[in-house]
């Protein structure tokens, strides 16, 4: 009887088995992989509720982890790439995950069991990993910071040691504007782009090979473009989201385009 028993629970346990999910987290000593069971039956998984979910555009909750309670060995000055099956590449600072602010970072984990609704505008699953922030205004926390579809997260060297071709000019004084605006290039473009054919990214075009978009759309259309993508020509399966004012002020705005006219000076090779 006990063995029948044994053999009922092994099955019902196959499609949970089928379905879970592997998340590999290096942190500099290695790869280190996760699967959702397990991380679903930690003592430190609570129930979050994100009252305006970036990918979702309404209230969601979420079994989630602290994200810092997994990435113990990270400090500060770390810097971490978070990588989705899309192709989507998040540059995120060890000092954001910790900024102790009041905005604080969590990996929400999709239960085999009860999925999460599919994304709008028929983006498919946001699982089986997402970063999601509760608070993310206390710490100025970008929508571009809460990568969804999550694979891997792995700590790296900067943005600017790894692609040495998106850099500014180095004869610039440090409070350039286009000094400003290469960081929020970072912030908010390498998730999708590459510059120069360097960057991690796979979902959109780079930005400054063949041409780079200050050299083909007049400064109006170029903004108008980058608030709602939609706007410059219509397109139902487009990927790219609309940056509003919360997301990318008005002086971001203008200082990550005046990196990219900087930038048209400036082509490299892949």
């Amino acid at each position: 009887m006990n063995l029948l028993r044994r053999l009922c629970m092994s099955l019902l346990c196959l499609p949970w088995l089928a379905h879970a999910a592997e998340l590999k987290i290096d942190q500099g000593h290695g790869v280190f992989t996760y699967r959702t069971d397990a991380l679903l039956e930690r003592d430190d998984v609570r129930t979050i509720s994100v009252p305006a979910d970036v990918a979702f555009h309404r209230a969601m909750h979420y079994r989630a982890i602290p994200l810092a309670a997994l990435l113990r060995e990270t400090g500060p000055a770390d810097h971490l790439q978070f990588v989705g099956n899309d192709g989507f590449s998040a540059e995120i600072p060890g000092a954001l995950i910790l900024n102790g602010r009041g905005s604080e970072a969590w990996l929400a984990i999709e239960d085999p069991a009860r999925p999460w609704p599919a994304l709008p505008e028929n983006h498919g699953s946001a699982g089986p990993f997402y970063v999601v922030w509760t608070q993310p205004q206390a710490a100025g926390v970008n929508p571009e910071q809460w990568p969804y579809q999550l694979a891997t997260i792995s700590k790296l060297d900067s943005v600017t040691d790894r692609f040495p071709a998106t850099r500014p000019d180095p004869s610039l004084p440090p409070d350039s504007e286009v000094r400003r605006g290469f960081a929020v290039f970072q912030r908010t473009c390498l998730a999708c782009h590459t510059l120069n054919g360097q960057g991690n990214a796979k979902l959109g075009p780079d930005l400054n090979i063949p041409h780079n978009p200050t050299e083909y759309l007049p400064a109006d259309l170029l903004r108008a473009f980058i608030r709602n993508p939609q706007s410059l020509h219509r397109w139902p399966q487009a990927k790219m989201p609309g940056f509003d004012r919360q997301a990318l002020s008005d002086a971001d705005l203008d200082a990550m385009l005046a990196y990219l006219r900087h930038m048209a000076g400036r082509k490299a090779g892949p």
